[in-house]
């Protein structure tokens, strides 16, 4: 419980608003170091375009779902702006798109969540012009002519900007933000560095589709190479649905779902080029979850950074922070590892079965129970190619296939090391690993770029705007 005690004017400046929100959340303090600095101060809504206008997010709009990319574009929630890569999202019809143009992002806009977790941001990076956002996400598009987009950005996600933005949040169980209560937000204006920080925002927004376009491009040519193609979910569900098949179930499984003829047909049709078993191909004793353990909060000088399966894909993972005394060995991971979500639901939408590559400063981070672990041999397989492939929409769907349980899935880890991979010649896997480290390289670099900018806009503003 948080207990603060206010001036009698910040409630007059409220309006007598009596919710805490603003109070508690360090949006009067953000107010009131802004209203003393020494520069110009523009209100957000008259940089934004067409002023309130340039605030906006699509409405109540009943979503109408599409089967394949050729009548459907990728639809992105609040949680999944959140993600670094944004392949297998679910698909939105794009005449429903064409019809509504406030379901697109403008490039250089400012995506706001703003409903439930309120305040979470991101850059609209070139890569979000093809894709659909929901209306729990709100869009601020900068005029261009009046103020940089990456500056407006650095700002908002600045400690400056955030408690302004979350402060105006309304609503008592789910909490919500309107274009109305963050149109008053100031703005300062400092022209020493404004076209600095815009050219670090975008710079990383240029490395994160960088990031994407190199994961495609790997997992493309790890396909390409054996003479293969990924599947489509399309292709996935036109195969038919998994009622009225017979097999033979051996001792392993009695649960349909492992014997359904669409994952035997996937892994028959692998199994036409070159191909090992994942285990043969996995540093022995890997392939399984993480330990359970008792999670003792601790500051993060004494911690590491707990990170659980929805957050694993975010473009920063949050987590919480745990003591390191009483944490087994395998909350960390080495450099290389892939990590697959491996506990939930079989809903299309789900994260589970969608993996992950662990580099650079995610090693830093502990993971926790729910993440399977995998780990390649580095004498049999590049570990950033055996990625390419576990990333793909075949293994996801062989994963999905070997799931046990009854509402919370997991893996079959008995079926888990047979599953068939393909396998290339070893200069291909050398440039599907390459492709990969060039991708989080540039991931990581973006961040760093991020995180200058908002530094610098921090710390003009407390040396006075100048």
């Amino acid at each position: 419980m948080i207990v603060k005690t206010i001036p009698s004017t910040w409630l007059i400046e409220e309006e007598h608003r009596l919710d805490c929100g603003p109070f508690v959340k360090g949006s009067m303090e953000a107010r009131k170091i802004l209203e003393h600095l020494n520069c110009k101060k523009d209100l957000l809504v008259e940089v934004t375009k067409d002023g309130i206008g340039g605030m906006y997010h699509v409405g109540q709009d009943k979503i109408m779902r599409a089967s394949d990319t050729e009548h459907g574009m990728p639809f992105l929630r609040s949680a999944d702006i959140m993600r670094a890569d944004l392949s297998y999202q679910l698909l939105i019809s794009r005449k429903q798109v064409s019809g509504n143009p406030l379901f697109a992002c403008p490039e250089g806009a400012t995506l706001i969540t703003r409903s439930g977790t309120i305040g979470r941001m991101i850059y609209a990076r070139e890569d979000y012009s093809n894709v659909a956002i929901s209306q729990d996400v709100l869009k601020v598009v900068p005029d261009t002519k009046k103020i940089p987009s990456g500056y407006l950005y650095a700002f908002l996600i600045s400690k400056y900007g955030v408690p302004i933005v979350t402060g105006g949040t309304f609503g008592s169980i789910i909490t919500h933000i309107e274009a109305e209560n963050i149109a008053d937000l100031p703005i300062p204006r400092i022209s020493a560095i404004e076209e600095k920080v815009h050219k670090q925002i975008q710079e990383s927004a240029k490395l994160l589709t960088k990031y994407q376009a190199a994961l495609n491009q790997a997992t493309e040519l790890y396909f390409d190479s054996v003479g293969l193609k990924d599947i489509t979910p399309t292709e996935w569900h036109s195969w038919g649905s998994d009622l009225g098949f017979t097999a033979k179930a051996g001792v392993k499984s009695l649960r349909a779902l492992n014997f359904n003829p669409r994952y035997i047909r996937l892994c028959e049709r692998i199994k036409q080029a070159p191909w090992k078993s994942l285990g043969e191909l996995c540093v022995t004793g890997t392939l399984q979850r993480g330990s359970r353990f008792n999670r003792i909060d601790a500051h993060p000088d004494y911690a590491y950074k707990l990170v659980g399966q929805k957050e694993l894909f975010w473009l920063r993972p949050e987590g919480r922070w745990i003591a390191k005394k009483f944490v087994p060995d395998d909350v960390l991971v080495d450099e290389g590892s892939i990590l697959v979500a491996a506990r939930g639901t079989l809903g299309e939408s789900e994260l589970y079965c969608r993996a992950t590559y662990i580099h650079g400063k995610l090693t830093e981070n502990a993971y926790s129970e729910d993440i399977l672990r995998v780990i390649g041999d580095e004498n049999l397989i590049e570990r950033g190619a055996l990625f390419a492939f576990i990333r793909s929409e075949s293994a996801f769907r062989m994963l999905r296939s070997i799931s046990v349980g009854s509402k919370l899935q997991d893996h079959h880890y008995a079926m888990l090391p047979s599953l068939p991979v393909p396998y290339p010649s070893s200069d291909v896997t050398k440039r599907c690993h390459d492709l990969v480290i060039t991708a989080y390289e540039a991931r990581e670099e973006a961040i760093e770029l991020e995180d200058q900018a908002r530094a610098l806009v921090e710390r003009t503003i407390e040396e006075g705007g100048r």
